[in-house]
């Protein structure tokens, strides 16, 4: 579960009566008398930092009770985590969302605490955990905004936004600053994944309606790069965040070729027949419980051949009732290599690592702010955008 979603789940709109207001334009903040200034949140750190965020994005009713509805029970540093040693909330109500403020007494040893937080969720199977951070580091303060709006609208500040997932996306056109950890990134890029957060400068846009005679489907743009291995092995370390591979991985032709009722591989028969040279397993093949997490990866010596079949296997499954069936594999290709999967949290990993999906389902668009370049056959497209409808 991706940090802003908890935030925001948990989060509710809780307006404190007590407290006036302060709207975004530099009016003041709570008074002498309110319950905020009686807990402290009305001078000191806190209160600075909600100056501060009030230049950019409204941050009204700041308190720093512990009891504070507003503040997420969970999933969240408290006091004393992180090296954290004060921590309130203030509402957005504008961009419908809450802000909380976390008052580190070392910088270095928060970003150190939130690194560790991200891979140890990563190790524990949750590959795409932080993609989407909602982590602004700010010049003694941290912000967490559960509002994509919110956050959007503080990066036009100081602030910068931490991630540590190594497949979190810096796109070209945007900010990158050193953290005081390694492996990690500060960037004014915040991601969504619906789409609604910073513009992705070099996605090409939907075709639809640019220019006279070009086929549905079919983008003008060039690819902006996808993944490449030399081997099988290289593919196995490229996706071992992504997909089951670390513990449970087999190239035994017999156990690659196994399918399951959970898990339909696209490919069948003979991989030749497919273009592949090399091809493997990840997941729990089925013994005395069924079949957990299968996944293949394949490496492509002919990827016109491969997207060829795996077209013709899409739209045979598509004809049937509409929709995909939800244990078919969907293919996700690079430039000389594949994955198969239908889990879409390891699809979603696999995006951050620039892998497309080849989807050939008739009348298909991809929303500005997603992937849609050419595939190698014709009436298909590559791409990093599911819809719920037709792909289930």
């Amino acid at each position: 579960m991706r940090l802003q979603r908890i935030l925001a789940a948990t989060a509710t709109l809780c307006c404190l009566t007590a407290l006036p207001a302060c709207k975004e334009g530099g009016q003041p903040g709570p008074s002498a008398s309110s319950p905020a200034a009686a807990t402290g949140a009305g001078t000191g750190p806190l209160a600075e930092a909600q100056q501060y965020l009030r230049q950019f994005a409204n941050c009204d009713d700041l308190s720093d009770r512990p009891d504070d509805p507003r503040v997420p029970a969970a999933d969240f540093p408290k006091a004393g985590q992180w090296s954290v040693k004060e921590l309130g909330v203030c509402s957005d109500k504008v961009r419908q969302g809450e802000i909380v403020i976390a008052v580190p007494a070392d910088m270095k040893q928060f970003q150190e605490g939130y690194k560790k937080y991200v891979l140890d969720r990563m190790d524990g199977g949750d590959g795409a955990y932080g993609l989407e951070s909602r982590v602004l580091i700010g010049k003694g303060f941290v912000a967490f905004p559960t509002s994509t709006k919110t956050a959007l609208a503080l990066v036009r500040s100081d602030l910068r936004v931490l991630t540590c997932n190594p497949g979190a996306p810096v796109p070209k056109g945007y900010k990158r600053e050193k953290p005081l950890v390694e492996h990690c990134n500060l960037s004014d890029f915040v991601g969504s994944e619906d789409g609604s957060g910073s513009p992705n400068l070099e996605t090409p846009q939907n075709p639809a309606g640019e220019g006279e005679g070009e086929k549905p489907g079919q983008p003008k743009t060039g690819s902006l790069g996808l993944p490449r291995a030399g081997s099988i092995a290289e593919l196995r370390t490229l996706v071992g965040n992504s997909l089951d591979c670390e513990k449970h991985f087999s190239t035994d032709p017999g156990a690659v070729a196994i399918e399951s009722i959970d898990y339909a591989p696209v490919v069948t028969g003979s991989v030749l027949e497919w273009g592949l040279s090399g091809r493997a397993l990840c997941g729990e093949p089925a013994g005395a419980q069924r079949a957990r997490n299968l996944s293949w990866l394949d490496t492509v010596v002919d990827m016109k051949l491969l997207q060829t079949k795996a077209k013709a296997a899409q739209l045979a499954d598509y004809k049937d009732d509409g929709r995909l069936k939800e244990t078919a594999s969907r293919l996700l290709v690079g430039e000389n290599i594949a994955v198969e999967t239908n889990s879409p949290s390891s699809r979603h990993g696999l995006y951050q690592l620039q892998f497309l999906y080849l989807n050939c389902i008739p009348g298909f668009s991809a929303p500005s702010g997603y992937r849609l370049e050419k595939s190698k056959v014709e009436g298909c497209v590559l791409t990093n955008w599911e819809p719920d409808h037709p792909l289930g």
